[in-house]
């Protein structure tokens, strides 16, 4: 019976790797006009540090579960924020980074499936359509000291995201860039 088992376990594990490797090799691919706010932040906590001529910072302190795209698209609307740059540090229990393929037009998703470090999180907001909208990209560390890095599709923090923003007074516009399948900030541009 023993001889019998060992080939169908090894052909079924030789299956299951090669359906996993499969996977691994085909990569998923989401259009821009999916790249949104997903979910939200129950837990976001706002805090403003300063107002000085119309600039104004602000800490966004994020907490187990909460989204941060969502949680700072939420933000910029509730605080009336055109134009913003940021930067954070913290953890994610998981997210979904990309890099922009240009000749498809579409972002590459990168998941990443593990408790990590947050080691860089920079980013900003513009309006789009008179609505705030967030870009953010990011570096995160895993456990082995390795990195992964790109645009924030989706993400979930754990133990706490800490983000410091900073609202301009003048605004940005972003405008629909048809060559690239993007929303761009465009400097000229009056909201």
């Amino acid at each position: 019976m023993k001889t019998f088992l060992r080939p169908v376990f090894v052909a079924v594990s030789a299956a299951a790797f090669s359906i996993c490797a499969f996977a691994q090799s085909t990569p998923e691919y989401l259009p821009p006009s999916e790249a949104g706010p997903h979910g939200s932040a129950p837990g976001m906590r706002v805090k403003q540090l300063s107002d000085s001529n119309g600039q104004k910072d602000y800490a966004v302190i994020f907490r187990p579960g909460d989204e941060p795209f969502a949680g700072l698209t939420e933000f910029a609307e509730k605080y009336h924020v055109q134009s913003a740059h940021f930067t954070a540090i913290g953890g994610f229990h998981d997210a979904k980074l990309a890099w922009f393929d240009l000749d498809k037009k579409m972002f590459r998703v990168i998941p990443i499936d593990q408790q990590v470090e947050v080691v860089s999180l920079v980013g900003d907001i513009a309006l789009l359509d008179g609505k705030p909208q967030v870009h953010m990209h990011c570096v995160v560390g895993l456990p082995d000291g390795t990195t992964r890095g790109g645009h924030i599709l989706d993400a979930h923090v754990t133990p706490l995201l800490e983000v410091f923003v900073t609202s301009d007074p003048v605004p940005l516009v972003k405008k629909r860039d048809p060559a690239h399948g993007l929303t761009l900030i465009e400097p000229e541009l009056k909201p």
